[in-house]
């Protein structure tokens, strides 16, 4: 444990890729419990992700346009039939949307099995980059999730189911490539969880409060211990979602007491 080992130059660009990603995931997370579907951000990204190793595994260029086509193109059809499957099938969503995932993440373990860097590619869809990120890479990243932000906090009530699956899809699949496969979950679920028993926008703040510490204790802490990002910010964030969960649900259940 160092506090040497805290490089401003690369954690600052890592915490704005975390607020970019919060931005837009709180929202939808909450959005995401309020279907009851709740597996659809891990399904989606999933699909992104093979999208990824599609590319790559066809010999396109990793650090071109094509691979980002490829993982939303794979999303959007993903989500389009997802939307389709909602419609005809609203009682069986979940366990399409769990077979979903299931598909996609076996598909990528088969798309690198003759990968000698398979292994190293999947951490890498699973736990992230975000301590590679750059200033320079985040700049298209925010105006896509200032886009999308825009739409779904003016515009939701009228672009209607079709207009969340493509608004979700857009916003997973930018944060897979930063983030990684586990951490978009846990910024989905865990800040709508903790404060799934406020209100409003009240409920929208603290959802980015608890999302934004995690990911400062959480990259701080990855760097102290030199530990991978990833995964240590999704322990801290669901610390610190269940800690806070605690004291909003008993400071709600007080005021109710009050009340009554």
């Amino acid at each position: 444990m160092s506090w040497e080992l805290i490089d401003w130059s690369i954690i600052g660009p890592a915490m704005v890729a975390g607020l970019l990603v919060l931005s837009t995931h709180v929202p939808l997370g909450q959005e995401v419990l309020k279907r009851g579907i709740i597996f659809i951000d891990l399904a989606i990204a999933q699909v992104a992700g093979l999208g990824v190793i599609a590319a790559v595994a066809l010999g396109w260029e990793a650090h071109g346009w094509a691979v980002p086509v490829a993982a939303v193109t794979a999303a959007l059809v993903a989500s389009a039939g997802l939307n389709w499957t909602e419609k005809r099938w609203p009682n069986s969503q979940e366990p399409i949307i769990g077979v979903l995932f299931v598909l996609a993440a076996t598909g990528s373990i088969l798309l690198l099995a003759e990968n000698p860097h398979g292994g190293e590619h999947l951490k890498d869809l699973l736990v992230g980059q975000i301590l590679w990120s750059t200033w320079g890479s985040l700049l298209p990243i925010g105006i896509l999730y200032a886009v999308l932000l825009t739409v779904w906090l003016l515009f939701r009530d009228r672009i209607g189911q079709i207009g969340f699956y493509i608004t979700f899809a857009l916003a997973v699949t930018a944060s897979v490539q930063i983030v990684g496969v586990y951490l978009v979950f846990a910024s989905l679920i865990i800040p709508a969880m903790a404060s799934r028993r406020m209100g409003g926008r009240v409920r929208l703040t603290a959802g980015y409060m608890i999302g934004a510490v995690s990911y400062l204790a959480g990259i701080l802490a990855s760097a102290m211990f030199d530990l991978p990002t990833g995964a240590v910010t999704v322990w801290v964030m669901a610390f610190i979602g269940t800690i806070c969960g605690f004291i909003i649900g008993h400071s709600v259940q007080r005021k109710t007491n009050l009340g009554a």
